[in-house]
């Protein structure tokens, strides 16, 4: 009979705090709100040329094709400076 009603009165207690009111609901400030605006931190700038060239293909100062365009000619460097060299499988000739 203990048991019953411990349990009854857990649940009626997890109820209660379901449906208490927020702090939003309330009309209390939140603290997030009153932080200044400098608060949060600003992102990292790029690092990287492909980082910088995707910042701006997300803020819309270059189009899809620029950016690939771009990336091409990456590659294109990236593969006349630093060639890949793959080893020669001797059971394939």
């Amino acid at each position: 009979m203990v048991v019953l009603l411990v349990a009854t009165l857990g649940l009626i207690a997890a109820a209660a705090l379901a449906f208490w009111p927020s702090r939003d609901e309330r009309g209390e400030p939140d603290r997030a709100a009153t932080a200044p605006e400098g608060g949060h931190a600003e992102p990292a700038a790029p690092s990287s040329l492909e980082g910088v060239l995707t910042a701006q293909l997300i803020a819309g100062e270059i189009t899809r094709s620029q950016y690939l365009r771009a990336q091409e000619q990456i590659a294109a460097r990236d593969e006349a400076r630093h060639p890949m060299n793959v080893p020669w499988d001797d059971a394939h000739p």
